[in-house]
């Protein structure tokens, strides 16, 4: 495990490299969090082990305001974490010993996915996002967020929710985007995992964007929760199982 930061714009995204054992060349994931979230959460280790496993390097990155990445959790916004996304993607394409580039995120990282697969079509062999969060967005022009609600005409300069502090503009920002613009983008193979019993994002949701891609599979895991707790296994079974057919 290399442990190192990436520059982004002079902001530094806390960044470690895992490669699969004895590999000169071979394919990299790039592995984003989600809200609130960091690197070490046991999904995330869970997906890269099974990567790993399955001969993929993974690149871990932590976005603006989370785990050791520069900046404060409370002014990042969606624009920030794309711009830091296309950094980490801008530093793996460098990499002399990648074959083939993926890009996987959860959360709101799978929603970054969904984002940024739409910009580097071209780059991504494969992506995918994990419970994606990519309703944000829509709730955010409707006023709503994470169960608190406000005037979308009149957003407030700070909004707390969920114990958490967010200046307005990450509301500003949301309302801004419509992921259907990039899913339509995206032509390659996407793998949707979602917990069945996600309370999170609501079904509904995953359902309409597997309809959208024009190649994506869903591997819903029964009984799982938005991080998988419980269904660790299974999670490793979905991605372990892309990773070897490809």
């Amino acid at each position: 495990m290399e442990e190192f930061y990436i520059d982004c714009d002079g902001i530094r995204l806390h960044a470690k490299l895992d490669k699969p054992d004895g590999a000169e060349k071979c394919p990299l994931c790039i592995l984003i969090h989600g809200f609130t979230g960091n690197m070490e959460e046991e999904h995330l280790t869970t997906t890269q082990k099974a990567m790993n496993d399955a001969g993929v390097a993974v690149l871990r990155a932590e976005m603006y305001g989370h785990g050791g990445s520069d900046g404060e959790f409370r002014s990042h916004t969606l624009y920030k974490w794309v711009t830091n996304a296309l950094a980490v993607v801008a530093y793996a394409k460098k990499l002399d010993f990648v074959t083939d580039l993926y890009l996987c995120g959860h959360s709101q990282g799978g929603l970054l996915t969904m984002l940024v697969g739409g910009m580097c079509a071209d780059d991504l062999k494969a992506i995918i996002p994990m419970s994606p969060a990519w309703m944000i967005p829509e709730f955010a022009r409707q006023g709503t967020l994470l169960g608190t609600e406000f005037d979308p005409q009149h957003i407030p300069d700070v909004l707390q929710t969920w114990e958490h502090t967010l200046d307005g503009d990450y509301i500003r920002v949301a309302q801004t985007i419509h992921v259907e613009d990039e899913i339509a983008r995206y032509n390659g193979p996407v793998l949707i995992v979602h917990g069945a019993s996600d309370s999170v994002v609501p079904y509904g949701y995953v359902e309409k964007a597997v309809s959208l891609y024009k190649n994506a599979t869903l591997v819903a895991i029964s009984g799982a929760d938005h991080c998988y707790g419980g269904y660790l296994d299974e999670l490793y079974t979905a991605i372990y199982e892309f990773f070897r057919k490809r």
